[in-house]
C-alpha cells in the first residue's frame, strides 16, 4: 500500500480564528520542501486530496492551492468545487492574454482566486478585478511597502494575506499595515498528514490518456479502462461528488463519465496522467476488488435479479475498507451512488447484498452459506464456479494488459 504525504498550514484571521489552510505537496514522512516540478506536486496535491474524499484535510474552511501557468490555462482547478477553493496563481505566472483570459473564465464560475507572493507590476493591474486575495510574502516585501499598496486598494473586495509572520510583533505590525489574513511559523508550522491511497495501474492510465488524443471521446471504451481499475473508479467517483449540484445517484461508470462531461473528463484524465507515471503494479486486494466486481455483475446478468452496473459497482468497492483503514459508512457518505449499493456494502440483506455475500462466501470457502444463497437465486454450484472461473481469467487478462 502506497502512501500519500501533504502538509496544510493554517490561514488565521486577526482575532486568531482559522480562515483556512494552505496545501503542501510532500513526497515523504520528513516534511521538508520537495525537489519537485510545480505541475506535479499541484497534480498530486488534488489527486491525493481532492478526488481521495476520505483525505479532505480541511473541513468545511478554505483550501489555498499553487497551481502552475500551465494549469491555469487548462482550468485544471475547475475539476475542483469552487466554493471552498482559493486558487493561488504563482508569482512564476507571466500575465499573458492567455492567463487573463482563463482567470475571467474560472471567476464566471464562481471560483475564488489569490495572487502568490505578489510583486506590483503594472501588467497585473488588469488582473486586480478578478482577484480576490493578495499574499504578500513579509520576509521578502517589507510590510510598510505592503501598506502603501492595501491603502491603494482599499476600495476593492480584495483581501491581503502576510505570509512568513514570524514573530508576535510582525503579526501586530502586519494587522496595523491593514492585513487581514495571517500564515506563518508564528502561528504553526505546515502539519503533516499521512493518509494511505489507491493506485492506479500505469498502463490503464496510459490507454486513458490515448483516448483523450481522439474526437469524439469513445466512452464505451473509456468505461471500460476505468472500470477495472479500482483506483480510477474511487476517484472518478469522488470526482462527480465534487461536481457542483449533483442531483443523481450513480449505478455505474458509464452514468458518471456521461454525467461529467467531455471537457471535465479531459481535464480528470490528464491530470491522472501527470501524476501517476512510474507506479507499481496493482497489489491483491485491488485484483481481488475486479474479480469480485466481475464475479457479482455476471451473476446479477445472468440471473436477471439486479441491474449489472450496480452489481459491479457493488464488488468493486467491497474492499476499500480494507485498503484505506476507514470505517465503511464513512467512504460511502462521501460517494455518489445509489443507495442499494451502498446499503449492499454495508452488509444490508438485499438483492444486491446477497449478490455480493455470494462472491464473499465463494471466496472464502463458506459453503454451507452458499449454498442456501444459490439455492433463493437458483443457481447451480456448477453455474457458480463457472462464473467464478470466467471472473478470474478476466481479471488476469486485464493485468496482464495493464503491464
Amino acid at each position: 500500500m502506497q502512501y500519500t504525504f501533504i502538509a496544510r498550514q493554517p490561514i488565521l484571521s486577526k482575532d486568531s480564528n482559522l480562515f483556512g489552510y494552505e496545501l503542501l505537496f510532500r513526497d515523504g514522512p520528513n516534511n521538508s520542501f520537495p525537489n519537485i516540478d510545480p505541475t506535479l506536486a499541484t497534480g498530486k496535491i488534488i489527486t491525493d486530496n481532492f478526488l481521495n474524499v476520505h483525505n479532505r484535510v480541511c473541513g468545511d474552511t478554505f483550501s489555498f492551492v499553487n497551481f502552475t501557468y500551465d494549469s491555469l490555462i487548462q482550468e485544471i482547478p475547475t475539476l475542483l468545487p469552487a466554493n471552498k477553493l482559493v486558487i493561488e496563481i504563482l508569482e512564476t505566472c507571466q500575465p499573458t492574454d492567455e492567463l487573463l483570459s482563463a482567470v475571467k473564465s474560472m471567476r464566471s464560475k464562481g471560483y475564488h482566486l489569490a495572487l502568490d507572493d505578489f510583486i506590483p507590476a503594472p501588467e497585473w493591474q488588469r488582473f486586480l478585478p478578478y482577484i480576490d486575495f493578495i499574499k504578500f510574502d513579509i520576509s521578502t516585501f517589507p510590510i510598510k511597502k505592503a501598506q502603501s499598496i492595501i491603502r491603494k486598494l482599499s476600495l476593492t473586495k480584495i483581501r491581503f494575506l502576510a505570509e512568513r509572520v514570524e514573530t508576535h510583533e510582525e503579526f501586530q505590525e502586519a494587522i496595523l499595515a491593514g492585513f487581514d489574513l495571517f500564515q506563518g511559523y508564528f502561528f504553526s508550522k505546515p502539519e503533516l498528514l499521512k493518509n494511505k491511497k489507491l493506485e492506479a495501474a500505469v498502463m490503464n492510465v496510459l490507454h486513458l490518456f490515448k483516448q483523450t488524443t481522439k474526437a469524439p471521446l469513445n466512452y464505451d471504451v473509456i468505461e471500460s479502462i476505468i472500470s477495472r481499475d479500482l483506483s480510477l473508479s474511487y476517484k472518478l467517483l469522488a470526482l462527480v461528488n465534487n461536481s457542483p449540484a449533483i442531483q443523481v445517484k450513480i449505478n455505474s461508470f458509464k452514468q458518471a463519465i456521461a454525467y461529467l462531461g467531455e471537457e471535465k473528463l479531459r481535464k480528470f484524465i490528464a491530470l491522472l496522467a501527470i501524476t501517476n507515471v512510474g507506479k507499481d503494479k496493482p497489489q491483491y486486494l485491488y485484483g481481488l476488488s475486479i474479480q469480485t466486481a466481475r464475479f457479482c455483475e455476471r451473476i446479477a446478468s445472468e440471473t436477471k435479479v439486479a441491474d449489472s452496473g450496480s452489481a459491479f459497482l457493488t464488488g468493486m468497492f467491497c474492499y476499500l475498507e480494507t485498503l484505506l483503514e476507514i470505517p465503511l459508512s464513512f467512504i460511502l457518505n462521501e460517494l455518489p451512488i445509489e443507495d442499494e449499493v451502498k446499503a449492499a456494502l454495508l452488509g444490508n440483506e438485499t438483492v444486491l447484498g446477497k449478490l455480493l455475500k455470494i462472491a464473499l462466501c465463494y471466496e472464502h470457502a463458506d459453503w454451507i452459506s452458499l449454498e442456501v444463497l444459490a439455492t433463493e437465486f437458483s443457481l447451480t454450484e456448477n453455474q457458480i464456479s463457472n462464473y467464478y472461473a470466467e471472473a478470474i481469467q478476466w481479471t488476469s487478462e486485464l493485468f496482464v494488459d495493464a503491464e
